[in-house]
């Protein structure tokens, strides 16, 4: 592992505006808590890191590294870990293959990512870039269960500095549209592994003709596990998705579709795949064959067919056709680039997009920049009832009032490869008409269904453990707290209703059935807005995608942002891990680094984060000093909302570094003054002087800084010290620093 594998805090090396920041941030963390003794590791868990780490073999000594990852996932099983982890890329094929192209521009002998492999090698090859796609890394990590909330400071300060919300009008078109049938909910079938059932199980495609392929074997499911199993038509989502165009039209409003292409990095980019042929239509029906040939494929965006049209000697012709194409107007990325929804399956993620069309009133803007209503369209019903009732309920009555709206808590089950996000090696694209079927150790057929060609089937579980782990933390969370408790699980979806199963006995057991609601999402939604639309909270206890949805939704409602959130996983053997906040790794925040010298990057939950951290080590090491330190953290994060510190959107004014500055004064103020250990505040009363004499020229050092482009060597894989030239551009502060 990168740096010292012992070390008492592991501090993520990620990707993109947060690692950026960490340029910033680790130096100021690592002077500070060396005063009480604790060590900084850095392990590398950034796509290009893992990719380097996934192929030495034809790599140099000082070009190869260490499988951060598989070690830090060892880590997390035990009683000593304290990782504090920052957002990291969940890379699409297009993010993997461009990280790729870095590499190898850079030196690095990666191999080329196989879009169609044919060779074994070539197979080979695929697989291991596979294992990088996507949610690599959380399942790894996530060795406990999630609890996610606004830290109070926080939420006072967005209460009493409001941002801003979009109004909404009973009027408004917006709305959301979902398939009606023969998707992923209406064909869920569940069930939990009884012992007799337990062990190795394999998952087989039994063709039309009787011939039966193994999709995977040696799929280990204990007793106790909830195992799921379902599919979704391809000609029903086909037949969906050419309806909810011609409705779009009819309406007079924008086209939007909103995936998870990134985490669910099988299903989604297939269904993604499925919007952009509907929306070429005819064209892709007529030139589809020869766009595929030159590598245009659907599942890639409508960006990647466009190149490959260009390739083509009838280009012209092709382009003519699309532009005579009858189409709604499209929700777009990005306007003045002309980057459209359907663009790159990355673009559009459904748990940050969603909130804030949300947030705007209902709006998102055409190509021409114009704001207006928009369809929303999301296939599958499981989740798409959270936004649909969201949209009706803010129709009703309203935006939320941002000045007095309670909150909404997370308590996530995401243990152990919970539920949706440990299903990608269990999802597949029906190879021809036939039947998949789950069958059990002891030979039992746990599930089956029919499908046709090109449908999408996938299985996802939950083993007992978490689930168990995750209703005490619910006790535990409502009973801290008193506040309103709801269990987000549909009686009539197969897999809640196998929850069900755990959560009612258990809160019988427990005595507290009178204190918890089971509600399903569209049902709970409606319940949490209109408790803090009354002023008061509400914990959502909710399954690993909701987790992910609602943590981004109700923040960027409540808070004007969701990477300000308190992030807390109690790792099931007693260790810690302390995410950053959702949010994201923002690439667009990169952009504006590299064209104008200025990170709009709040690292809000890096500070957050980092308080927690402190404490945690505090009480499992007996460490005070540490102690001191997190409690000075946190002082200092209340400071920077205090006095408004966070970073600017617009170059020339303050920015992340700036905040950073600030954060480090605050910090060695609250050390210099506390008088629970001397010997710190002695320490820290001369560095605390320095910052505030300094205070003129660090902050002037900062913004002559701002303005011209930034070389940063690398998007994917940054060069050590460009980074750290163009984060740390304060003299003055290095040297107080350093």
């Amino acid at each position: 592992m990168t740096d010292k594998s012992q070390a008492d805090i592991l501090y993520t090396i990620v990707d993109e505006a947060p690692e950026l920041a960490s340029a910033s941030f680790l130096p100021i963390i690592r002077k500070f808590v060396s005063s009480a003794g604790i060590t900084v590791g850095t392990p590398d868990i950034s796509l290009a890191g893992r990719i380097i780490a996934t192929f030495p073999e034809n790599l140099t000594d000082d070009q190869r590294q260490s499988d951060d990852l598989a070690a830090l996932g060892e880590l997390v099983k035990t009683p000593s870990a304290n990782v504090i982890k920052l957002p990291n890329i969940s890379a699409s094929v297009p993010q993997l293959v461009a990280a790729i192209e870095e590499l190898q521009a850079q030196g690095y002998d990666i191999p080329a990512y196989p879009e169609d492999p044919s060779s074994d090698e070539e197979k080979a090859i695929r697989a291991r870039f596979d294992a990088i796609k996507g949610s690599a890394v959380n399942p790894v990590l996530r060795e406990g269960n999630s609890d996610r909330r606004s830290a109070r400071a926080v939420k006072n300060f967005a209460q009493n500095n409001p941002h801003s919300m979009g109004a909404w009008e009973s009027s408004s078109k917006t709305k959301v549209s979902s398939m009606s049938g023969n998707d992923f909910y209406a064909n869920e079938v569940s069930a939990t592994i009884t012992a007799a059932q337990a062990g190795d199980a394999k998952i087989e495609f039994v063709g039309k003709d009787g011939s039966t392929t193994v999709l995977k074997d040696g799929w280990s499911l204990e007793e106790g596990t909830i195992a799921d199993a379902t599919f979704m038509s391809a000609k029903a989502l086909g037949a969906f998705l050419a309806d909810a165009i011609e409705d779009t039209k009819k309406d007079g409003t924008m086209f939007s579709l909103h995936m998870k292409a990134t985490m669910m990095k099988v299903s989604d980019p297939i269904i993604f795949g499925h919007a952009v042929k509907a929306w070429l239509g005819p064209v892709w029906d007529k030139h589809g064959e020869a766009i595929a040939a030159a590598g245009g494929s659907p599942n890639s965006g409508l960006g990647a067919v466009l190149d490959a049209i260009d390739s083509l000697d009838n280009a012209d012709e092709i382009k003519a056709e699309i532009a005579a194409l009858d189409r709604p107007s499209m929700y777009m990325v990005d306007s003045d680039k002309g980057i459209t929804n359907l663009h790159v399956p990355s673009d559009v993620i459904i748990d940050a997009s969603m909130p804030a069309v949300i947030r705007a009133g209902g709006k998102g803007w055409d190509e021409a920049g114009n704001k207006g209503d928009t369809n929303c369209v999301i296939p599958d019903r499981c989740y798409a009832t959270i936004y649909d009732e969201s949209i009706n309920f803010f129709k009703a009555n309203g935006a939320l009032d941002v000045t007095t709206a309670g909150s909404v808590a997370n308590v996530g089950l995401m243990a152990q490869k919970a539920e949706e996000y440990g299903s990608h090696p269990t999802t597949f694209e029906a190879p021809a008409d036939g039947t998949i079927r789950i069958v059990t150790a002891n030979g039992d057929t746990l599930h089956s269904h029919e499908v046709e060609a090109g449908d999408i089937w996938r299985s996802c579980t939950v083993k007992k453990a978490p689930i168990e782990n995750w209703i005490e933390l619910a006790l535990d969370r409502q009973r801290l707290t008193g506040s309103e408790a709801i269990f987000w699980l549909d009686a009539n979806r197969g897999h809640d209703a196998e929850l069900i199963k755990y959560v009612t006995p258990a809160l019988e057991a427990a005595g507290k059935a009178d204190l918890f609601q089971i509600m399903a999402p569209r049902e709970a939604t409606a319940q949490s807005l209109k408790t803090i639309t009354a002023g008061n909270d509400s914990i959502a206890i909710t399954g690993n995608v909701l987790r992910d949805y609602l943590t981004d939704l109700f923040p960027i409602l409540e808070l004007g942002t969701s990477a300000k959130m308190l992030s807390i996983v109690k790792l099931m053997k007693g260790g810690g891990l302390f995410e950053t906040g959702a949010g994201g790794s923002a690439p667009k925040h990169v952009q504006q680094l590299v064209e104008q010298n200025h990170l709009r990057w709040d690292s809000m939950g890096e500070f957050c984060a980092l308080g927690e951290s402190l404490n945690f080590l505090a009480d499992v090491k007996g460490n005070a000093k540490a102690g001191v330190l997190g409690a000075a953290a946190e002082a200092a994060t209340q400071g920077i909302l205090d006095n408004n510190n966070s970073p600017s959107r617009k170059v020339g004014e303050p920015d992340n570094r700036d905040s950073h500055y600030w954060f480090a004064r605050y910090w060695a103020d609250a050390l210099a003054a506390q008088s629970d250990d001397a010997d710190l505040a002695a320490e820290f009363a001369p560095v605390a002087k320095a910052l505030a004499e300094g205070e003129e020229a660090i902050l002037a050092e900062f913004a002559a800084a701002q303005g011209p482009a930034a070389d940063i060597g690398g998007y994917f894989r940054p060069s050590v010290e460009l980074k750290a030239k163009v984060m740390r551009p304060s003299a003055t502060l290095n040297a107080i620093i350093d």
